[in-house]
């Protein structure tokens, strides 16, 4: 990996096939280079990491924003930060749609380049491309940068797209993050504004439609050595906080039969979330934090606080799965004298993507000279979020390992040309519809 995140990544598998212009190769070489530059504004020296709010996504925008001028486009942040240019072509009539498209620019801790980066810099080709043919497209383009998609700094995913799906919920403003600053000033200190977040839900009757591009982070377009591949839904997710109280004692004196040891009921919970979850096909379960109170080597554990997230494509086995586990919890306590206390952090349900636009963009696959492979996310993404407004449609791009979250986070160049080649079609063919 890395150490540098400024560094070229490695590259992909080969084998895609030759089927992008020319133009197009020469928009993903500039896609790769875009990328290279937003991976330099991190917060952390040595590695990537860009959370909601923080000076480096500002950086990160700042540069979004000039690419997005200089390309013609009129662009602003709006009250949460998001980045959003728009593209009209001269002479559109008022009342004309506007086709979406986009991702996010907020990084998980030590990141790689292309997750949310990628579809950004994609939709910003797509509008480069489209420029000359001002005449044809009768509808605007507005490309979005989203400003938390991940939720690592309030543990809140989605916060950017949904301010622009009007499905914000205020009460997360008086969260707090690791430095106790409430997410209220951090929108302020960002220069945005908390009072004008529900003035920034766009309206549906407005949008044509929102895709998104984005890395598969997954092994199966490597599997079938394909560049792209059309998703056909995004997978539910619970997030959730589970705390688990006992009685911090001395390490030396308590006997093990009379311990509340915090620690030792999460550690058996958490094996037994792993071992229900690999019972379930589909179901995925993952404790990523663990807060250990007061955490020193000669005391027992009096306190242990865990990140809990649940996911899968049907909402039911989901719920199932969360009541189940929760159930869990309580019993655990109660055998070890301890007490359990889960807290809904976050819900998202499960979505099909529209059905319409899931065929204009595999026709825009075929199109492109590509076998269309369809295959369900089973990671979030703004998409399942804009699906509330508007129809939805997200295109795969292969990644080298089904990596991310990484720094080993890899594309190629001809699969980014493949991707934008598609993106274009795809607007060509909407264009054509009306």
């Amino acid at each position: 990996m890395p150490d540098d995140p400024t560094a070229t990544a490695s590259a992909a598998p080969e084998g895609a096939p030759e089927t992008a212009s020319e133009t197009a190769s020469e928009a993903a070489a500039t896609v790769l280079e875009r990328a290279d530059a937003l991976a330099a504004r991190t917060e952390e020296p040595g590695r990537l990491t860009r959370r909601f709010a923080t000076p480096a996504l500002a950086q990160a925008g700042d540069l979004v924003l000039g690419w997005m001028r200089d390309a013609g486009m009129t662009a602003h942040r709006d009250a949460i930060g998001n980045v959003a240019g728009r593209w009209a072509p001269p002479g559109l009539p008022a009342g004309a749609p506007t086709l979406l498209l986009g991702s996010h620019l907020d990084t998980v801790r030590d990141a790689g380049r292309y997750d949310g980066m990628l579809g950004v810099l994609v939709a910003l080709a797509v509008v480069e491309g489209a420029r000359g043919r001002d005449g044809g497209v009768p509808f605007a383009i507005e490309v979005l940068g989203f400003a938390d998609e991940e939720g690592v700094r309030y543990g809140t995913a989605y916060l950017g797209s949904s301010v622009v799906a009007g499905t914000f919920d205020r009460s997360a403003l008086d969260r707090l993050d690791a430095d106790g600053i409430a997410m209220a000033d951090a929108i302020a200190a960002f220069g945005g504004d908390p009072a004008a977040l529900a003035a920034a839900r766009r309206h549906p009757a407005d949008l044509l439609g929102y895709v998104e591009v984005h890395i598969e982070q997954g092994p199966v377009l490597e599997a079938e050595n394909l560049p792209v591949g059309v998703v056909t839904g995004i997978a539910g997710r619970t997030r959730a906080e589970l705390v688990f109280t006992g009685f911090a004692g001395h390490a030396g004196t308590v006997p093990m039969t009379l311990r509340r040891d915090a620690l030792a009921g999460a550690a058996e919970w958490i094996g037994a979330a792993e071992a229900h979850a690999r019972s379930v096909d589909g179901l995925v379960a993952t404790v990523g934090e663990a807060t250990v109170a007061p955490g020193t080597s000669n005391v027992i554990p009096g306190r242990v606080a865990l990140s809990v997230d649940v996911r899968h494509l049907d909402d039911a086995v989901r719920e199932a799965a969360v009541a189940g586990l929760r159930a869990r919890a309580e019993e655990i306590a109660a055998e070890r004298g301890l007490l359990a206390a889960w807290t809904e952090v976050q819900v998202t349900a499960a979505v099909a993507c529209s059905p319409g636009l899931t065929r204009a963009l595999e026709s825009a696959v075929e199109g492109a000279g590509v076998p269309v492979a369809r295959l369900p996310s089973g990671a979030g993404h703004d998409a399942a979020v804009m699906a509330r407004i508007c129809d939805v449609a997200m295109l795969f791009v292969r990644c080298a390992g089904g990596v991310s979250h990484n720094p080993a986070e890899a594309v190629t160049a001809a699969d980014v040309a493949v991707a934008i080649d598609v993106a274009r079609r795809l607007v060509d063919a909407l264009a054509r519809e009306r």
